[in-house]
């Protein structure tokens, strides 16, 4: 099997959306572009998941092929690492069940061959896990609500970035904020190996106005593109659109 490039959206946000299309829908459009979406919901202190209006967390992360999670904002570092790496793993066993598709002739997945068999195929998951390429794009609700979580948003992205540092596969880390006052969303970050520089760009966040979730993930599968071209100037390749 091929290494490949494993491609995430991590969307981080407090609650629900109230302006523009479905997200449900944006994540089942980024899901069909090959990209998983997955969800953290950060709960206040006083906050219950039930009171806070998260329901659609799951469902956008269900589209998305991905992970949802909802935290205190105390174990988001924690939190934001382990659905990264599920993520991750998640997708590297919808590979494996195609290949064993592919080898038996049947929709067998990887739960249903023979138990020595399967440990076998694990370690192909966790040794691709190591050496694939990841890119990640952070996608950071930074609504009103959101303000005194920011903090603590910008500590879990470093994080991240120091934990993933040792894997054998490239990082590419990318971070955006919504809303935008210009654009859908904007860029904290550029696509980087690592979330150093974040330290300085996150104090300087601007939070308020409405929830544009579903544009939000529609804009945010784009610039997964974006990261193909840059590379090809880079390397002074010639960069030729599909269409």
């Amino acid at each position: 099997m091929k290494k490949g490039t494993l491609r995430q959206i991590l969307l981080i946000t407090d609650g629900c959306s109230n302006s523009g299309e479905s997200p449900i829908e944006s994540a089942k459009a980024a899901f069909h572009q090959g990209i998983t979406v997955n969800v953290i919901g950060v709960l206040d202190d006083y906050q219950t998941e039930i009171d806070s209006g998260f329901e659609e967390i799951e469902q956008i992360a269900i589209a998305g092929g991905g992970i949802s999670q909802i935290v205190y904002k105390k174990d988001l570092s924690q939190t934001v690492q382990a659905v990264t790496t599920q993520a991750m793993t998640q997708t590297l066993q919808g590979f494996v069940n195609k290949e064993l598709a592919n080898i038996f002739g049947t929709k067998q997945s990887l739960e249903e061959i023979e138990p020595d068999k399967r440990g076998e195929v694990m370690e192909v998951v966790e040794d691709l896990g190591e050496t694939c390429d990841l890119e990640v794009l952070i996608l950071v609700d930074t609504s009103a609500s959101m303000r005194d979580k920011l903090l603590t948003v910008k500590e879990a992205l470093i994080d991240l970035s120091i934990n993933l540092h040792a894997r054998v596969g490239d990082n590419n880390f990318s971070v955006f904020q919504f809303p935008s006052k210009r654009k859908v969303i904007n860029s904290i970050h550029d696509w980087s190996p690592e979330l150093d520089s974040i330290s300085v760009i996150f104090p300087k966040l601007v939070s308020g106005g409405v929830t544009p979730t579903g544009p939000a993930i529609r804009e945010a599968m784009y610039q997964f593109g974006k990261i193909q071209l840059k590379g090809s100037l880079y390397h002074g390749e010639e960069f030729i659109e599909e269409g």
